[in-house]
């Protein structure tokens, strides 16, 4: 006796679900310039390493003999995979079945994936590419009744964001829960001219009266990598797939191991000469702190997220002697590098992260403070502000900061996770103060200006006297900042801090949760 008949019809079935939604679906996404689900699998780990779970679920028809005759597939895939020789698990919707579409999936399949990968402690990369929700209006009719929304499965989602990366793509016309899946992750990345993001489509909004907009109208990368609500936008779908595997590369694979070290060949004792001169005298004119941060970390290792928006602070993860840390510095570019709302959340979502994952953080300071004015108080900056002050207080792992020039105000006390010993240099640039000398001297001594004959020059002979004693040296004296350092020794001393730091790591969930 064989089982060979019955292997025959599983092969079968599995052609079935390999045909997707059909030869001219597939032609479809092809000419809308979108891979399909299996082709982006194939295209974003190991070859030869995909291991579907599922591939024969869907919706079969037969014969009066009860014989198969077709199998539309389920248009949700996953399974497990390998990305640069490390375990993933993989998922993805397939947009040539009813346009991926809660009506052609199988809830269980996707609340699987999102179980498996946090049950096994394993990064989940979510290649989302439609609706993915309760259906549409049409699954009144066939299911023969209305249903309260629930989210069955979603505290998963939720609680993998504890224990392991996540990465989600958005790769097409993501709307509602689709939107949510890919916002509910550590890194999302979204293709600029081929995808689109957005609560409801053009259909709904004119629905509600709230205008006639088209899909990129509502959902266009530049909106959503602007606003903060997708990390990164791309021109193509293998960009996509670099980006992702990029950021996985800084991170462990669950927060029961420490990120991966990697041979640089960058020498620890470099010293960059171009430091030496990098910061101007004047203390309003600007520089190029990404150039310093090129200078310091590994050669080519920075990878910056969130550049569309919170531009007044730079964030991403980067490399020191081959070790992963979490880095940020302010941008003199905008607002003189001050800490606005939106720059605030974007740190803190750094800092989440490193916190989950056990990174040390390195933060290079030119910050003046807070952005003042009208809009930064209706953007409720403080709100923000004090949230990741917060965050930088509950930082689980080891911080350095390196003051380049500025360091003012509220937010100028990001120099230090409050409440420990961090390692603090300065730079010779280094200024500091509760406000700078000047913002602040018609303020402080808006009497004596008021009382003098001669106002302009009372202001000149007070800011010399204030300037004499501005010297970074003066606070050296009094211990208020540990060391003065000649910038082209801070690739070296952080080279030497950040073996340390591992040390001082401790595996396993963090004091709280990621926060979304």
């Amino acid at each position: 006796m064989s089982w060979e008949a019955e292997i025959e019809e599983l092969r079968r079935r599995e052609a079935f679900a390999d045909e997707l939604g059909g030869a001219e679906k597939v032609e479809r996404q092809h000419f809308f310039g979108k891979l399909t689900v299996r082709e982006r699998i194939a295209a974003i780990v190991d070859p030869a390493s995909f291991h579907e779970i599922g591939k024969t679920a869907g919706v079969a028809s037969y014969d009066e003999d009860g014989k198969l005759v077709a199998l539309t597939p389920s248009n949700f895939l996953f399974g497990l995979a390998r990305v640069d020789d490390r375990p993933v698990l993989v998922s993805g919707d397939d947009f040539t079945v009813r346009g991926g579409s809660a009506d052609a999936t199988l809830p269980q399949k996707r609340n699987t994936a999102e179980g498996m990968a946090f049950e096994l402690k394993l990064p989940h990369v979510r290649l989302v590419d439609g609706m993915g929700g309760g259906g549409s209006v049409k699954t009144i009719e066939t299911a023969g009744r209305t249903y309260i929304p629930q989210l069955s499965g979603w505290e998963t989602v939720v609680n993998h964001l504890a224990v392991a990366p996540s990465v989600s793509l958005a790769l097409g016309s993501v709307a509602g829960i689709g939107a949510a899946r890919v916002a509910t992750s550590h890194y999302s990345v979204i293709v600029r001219e081929s995808a689109q993001m957005m609560i409801a489509g053009p259909a709904l909004v004119e629905q509600a009266q709230l205008g006639d907009h088209g899909k990129e109208e509502l959902g266009h990368a530049d909106i959503h990598t602007s606003n903060g609500a997708i990390d990164d936008a791309v021109d193509t779908e293998e960009e996509a797939f670099a980006r992702a595997k990029a950021f996985l590369s800084y991170l462990p694979s669950s927060i029961d191991e420490t990120a991966p070290r990697t041979v640089t060949g960058d020498p620890t004792d470099r010293r960059e000469e171009a430091l030496l001169s990098a910061v101007p005298r004047e203390p309003r004119r600007v520089y190029q702190m990404r150039k310093i941060v090129d200078s310091v970390f590994d050669g080519g290792s920075f990878f910056e997220i969130g550049c569309s928006w919170g531009k007044s602070i730079i964030t991403g993860f980067a490399r020191l002697d081959g070790y992963p840390v979490a880095v940020f510095a302010e941008d003199p570019y905008q607002y003189g590098g001050a800490w606005t709302a939106d720059g605030c959340r974007k740190l803190i979502r750094l800092l989440d992260t490193a916190s989950t994952f056990h990174l040390p953080v390195v933060h290079l300071e030119d910050c003046p403070g807070f952005l003042i004015g009208k809009e930064s108080e209706e953007n409720a900056t403080i709100r923000y502000g004090s949230q990741a002050l917060a965050a930088l207080g509950q930082l689980t792992t080891p911080f350095a900061c390196v003051v380049i020039r500025k360091a003012f105000g509220v937010a100028g006390a990001a120099n230090n996770k409050p409440g420990y010993r961090s390692l603090r240099y300065a730079w010779p640039s280094g200024d500091w103060g509760s406000l700078p000398i000047e913002g602040g001297i018609e303020v402080a001594y808006k009497q004596d200006l008021a009382d003098s004959d001669d106002p302009e020059s009372l202001l000149e002979e007070i800011r010399d006297r204030l300037n004499r004693v501005r010297s970074p040296h003066r606070a050296a004296e009094f211990f208020e900042i540990e060391e003065i350092i000649d910038p082209r020794d801070t690739r070296p001393l952080l080279c030497e801090w950040v073996e340390l730091a591992q040390r001082a790591l401790t595996l396993g969930p963090s004091s709280f949760s990621y926060r979304p």
